[in-house]
């Protein structure tokens, strides 16, 4: 069949950073984000910041101090090339693991939990996420066609999760370990596993789903809070009646920026776990369609770098990164429109939270190497576009109803994937 060769002059132009191509329209996206974040978040602790503190902007300017960390790790992140982690990936994992052992036996108690490190200013379980997903690309990566064997696939890769989905139980933060765990079932599956190990992992993860809501009280009293809420809304948690009208407050418009009445007292954490019935009610539901836009914005480029990656560890750790902070997200717009049980997950990059806008910026630093370091210095043979783009979430769920298929992300537009031995060539990075 006809194919058509794309040259370099044909790829889009993209702008340098320190002589490095960047992709400038993901930088566009984030930083829209964190700027809707920082008015977000001024605006809902400016009253809290002068009760407690005298000065209105203080709590503000914390944040500020944060995302010029994030920025600065964002920075690094980008710079380096993203095969590193295959040497980093160990260490980092083994920080993580140190960090929520600490949690556990000097950390901050909040609200009957444990999770918290400084004053409440770090959170281990941020961190556990994004080093669960770089520690997974690698090991992943490293497995190859042994991933279909049990004992090289399904056995350690619930070893991995259950021991760092384990600790973070114990905080205990359900929705931090839950998010985990289905952040992790996904890169298992683009990573190359096949329906059966995929049905495996869902049976013991439901197994196990249940029996941790069971033997926990917090979230037995949340489903059924939930439950109640959906066949009346006068039974439903005190947060999501709230954040009801919060929303009927806001109407089309909002109210105006700053001019919220139930972050006074009325919503519990409004400048995190609920900034966004904050943003219904100030800003309307335009505010509120702005930032799921934004959100989607990112997930179309996240995706898009994922496919574009040149080799399989670049497209399992960017789509892990991105369906890391996109599910974020959905939980929290969610959970906030009392489509789903409360779990006190932040909205990323617009929350407050010191780690949590640290880790995030660390992760998209990751996405803007790999995006730096797509193939477009060579002629590149495409599909015609009757046979679709040579990879795709629809070609790779066929190759997962093959039970010996190799996995599909390591290839581009038809060809073999680069060689993934352990003596790799790491020379032209």
């Amino acid at each position: 069949m006809t194919t058509v060769e794309l040259t370099h002059t044909e790829q889009p132009v993209r702008k340098k950073l320190f002589g490095l191509p960047i992709d400038f329209l993901l930088i566009v996206i984030v930083g829209a984000l964190v700027a809707f974040g920082l008015m977000m978040v001024y605006s809902t602790t400016f009253d809290w910041s002068y009760q407690s503190y005298g000065d209105p902007s203080l709590i503000f300017f914390r944040q500020v101090r944060w995302l010029g960390i994030g920025l600065v790790s964002m920075t690094l992140t980008a710079i380096m090339p993203y095969r590193w982690w295959r040497h980093l990936a160990v260490p980092v994992m083994g920080l993580t693991l140190a960090l929520l052992v600490l949690v556990q036996l000097i950390g901050a108690v909040k609200f009957n939990a444990q999770r918290s490190l400084f004053n409440g200013s770090v959170q281990p379980s941020e961190l556990a996420t994004l080093a669960t997903i770089i520690y997974l690309a690698v090991w992943l990566d490293s497995k190859n066609d042994r991933l279909h064997d049990l004992s090289y696939g399904v056995v350690p890769f619930g070893i991995i999760v259950g021991v760092i989905a384990g600790l973070i139980l114990l905080q205990p933060d359900l929705s931090a370990a839950g998010m985990l765990v289905m952040i992790a079932v996904v890169m298992f599956f683009i990573g190359g596993a096949d329906i059966v190990q995929m049905g495996l992992v869902a049976a013991v993860g439901s197994v196990a789903g249940f029996i941790v809501l069971q033997v926990n009280a917090t979230g037995r009293q949340r489903l059924a809070e939930y439950f109640a809420g959906i066949k009346d809304v006068t039974q439903a948690s005190w947060q999501l009646q709230q954040a009801a009208i919060a929303f009927v407050n806001g109407g089309i418009f909002g109210r105006g920026l700053g001019e919220s009445h139930q972050k006074f007292g009325f919503l519990p954490t409004p400048h995190t776990d609920a900034i966004f019935a904050v943003i219904g009610e100030e800003l309307g539901l335009i505010g509120c369609i702005a930032v799921i836009l934004l959100f989607a914005a990112l997930a179309w480029r996240g995706f898009r770098i994922a496919t574009g990656a040149r080799d399989q560890l670049g497209a399992v750790l960017a789509s892990g990164i991105i369906c890391w902070v996109i599910l974020a997200a959905a939980l929290n717009i969610a959970v906030n429109l009392g489509l789903f049980p409360y779990s006190g997950h932040a909205l990323p990059l617009i929350s407050y939270g010191g780690s949590s806008m640290v880790v995030t910026l660390t992760g998209m630093g990751i996405l803007l190497s790999i995006s730096r370091r797509e193939k477009r210095d060579e002629k590149i043979p495409r599909r015609t576009l009757a046979n679709g783009p040579a990879w795709s979430w629809t070609q790779r769920l066929s190759d997962a109803i093959k039970p010996n298929a190799a996995p599909n992300l390591g290839r581009r537009n038809g060809r073999r994937s680069i060689s993934r031995s352990v003596g790799r060539d790491d020379s032209e990075e």
